[in-house]
């Protein structure tokens, strides 16, 4: 694999630490501002929905910027929104730091993505991308659970500083790793645009909404599900997102390998077993041991849909890639974001901490019906792919330049 793969995965690991750190720290933020933890949670939707907005506003802007300067202002965005959340004297600043921070999230996966498949042979695409993602796969091993052991010893705000330092790292990789090239010639914004009406790449979309919100249902609320439902100390949230964060690094590597290989077959095992479990999760939350498996098989089964997913809506908007590509990451966190909010509301109805599980089930459920209606109209022809006018002569090529 190219070198420069480790720049985008360095920037990942600064990126996924941020989005998912404030998971564990939600019970500390919420005393320190007088919130409830419900109202705590629209740190995690606020940011997820600058996401989505974020990665096509972002894109575009970025049109006429090469690829790498514009990885780089990205990640400048990312470190003023984290430092902005370190210093924040009340909720709502705070809530516009996670904000700006998330404006380069969806931008810089979205373009990362296009890079690295171009990086590669075609064949090996989709691993290209795992390998990107897995820098925010290992954030959940080591930069989560460090920054929720910092948050709950030193103080959150200590947290996200030193999230910001990991920016100015991400920052200084992808200054000196990734190659600087020319921008292609022929694609347009409205080349960009033609990919949305391609009914297959808006399929995948929303099979990575319902998806990955499945996951982010129960997720959002894993800190006070497992202290006051399953027993744990609160120290413990630490090293539950450990367990999470190894599932997800090894579903995103399993579901990379598999994707280049039988993407379908690998979307249809990863979602249908991601809704049994969360499904299975109200019942094993209860006990400590089954609870930890549970949020081990949750990260993997959950990540095992996100190379696939960004393949696919690559394949089918393979002559002008970049912007369907952010957009599909501002999709992962539209679901997260309307996962959080329906987990929130559940919890505020008085149905437990528990109850977003079954909410993360059916929307993996409803993502599964999603893969099976996008295959049956692929494979009769129901839905093909406009042709996209200007594209640059090779799809290749198009992956690498804009």
């Amino acid at each position: 694999m190219p070198l420069a793969l480790l720049a985008l995965a360095i920037g990942a690991f600064g990126i996924g630490t941020t989005e998912f750190v404030i998971m564990g720290l939600l019970p500390e933020v919420a005393s320190d501002y007088g919130v409830s933890i419900p109202t705590a949670g629209y740190l995690v939707t606020g940011y997820a929905l600058g996401v989505m907005f974020g990665a096509p506003l972002m894109t575009v802007l970025g049109t006429r910027v090469p690829r790498k300067r514009m990885l780089m202002l990205l990640m400048g965005l990312f470190i003023i929104g984290n430092l902005l959340s370190a210093l924040a004297p009340v909720f709502p600043v705070m809530l516009i730091g996670r904000v700006v921070a998330s404006l380069a999230h969806g931008a810089f996966f979205g373009i990362g993505s296009v890079v690295a498949a171009g990086l590669v042979a075609p064949h090996k695409k989709a691993g290209a991308i795992a390998m990107m993602f897995t820098g925010l796969t290992v954030a959940n091993v080591v930069g989560v659970p460090l920054g929720t052991l910092i948050g709950q010893t030193a103080g959150w705000r200590v947290t996200f500083a030193v999230v910001a330092v990991l920016g100015v790292v991400g920052l200084a990789g992808v200054a000196k790793l990734v190659p600087d090239v020319p921008r292609a010639e022929g694609v347009r914004l409205r080349h960009e645009m033609a990919a949305f009406k391609n009914a297959q790449v808006l399929l995948a979309m929303a099979m990575t909404v319902l998806g990955f919100g499945g996951v982010f249902a129960a997720i959002t609320y894993i800190a006070p599900m497992m202290t006051h439902v399953a027993g744990f100390a609160d120290g413990s949230v630490t090293w539950l997102l450990v367990l999470f964060g190894l599932g997800m690094v090894g579903g995103n590597l399993v579901g990379g390998r598999f994707a280049d290989r039988a993407l379908m077959p690998m979307l249809y095992i990863s979602l249908g077993a991601l809704s049994v479990v969360l499904a299975l999760f109200t019942l094993t939350a209860h006990d400590k041991t089954a609870s930890a498996v549970t949020v081990v098989l949750i990260g993997a089964l959950g990540f095992a849909t996100v190379p696939p997913l960004q393949k696919r809506v690559l394949d089918h908007a393979h002559g002008a890639p970049t912007l369907a590509s952010a957009v599909n990451i501002g999709a992962f966190n539209l679901g997260n974001a309307l996962s959080a909010w329906l987990g929130g509301v559940v919890i505020a109805a008085g149905y437990g901490y528990t109850a977003p599980n079954w909410v993360g089930a059916v929307l993996a459920a409803a993502a599964l019906v999603l893969a099976v209606l996008s295959a049956a109209l692929e494979r009769r022809g129901s839905a093909p792919g406009p042709v996209v006018a200007g594209s640059v002569p090779t799809e290749q090529r198009a992956a690498v330049h804009h």
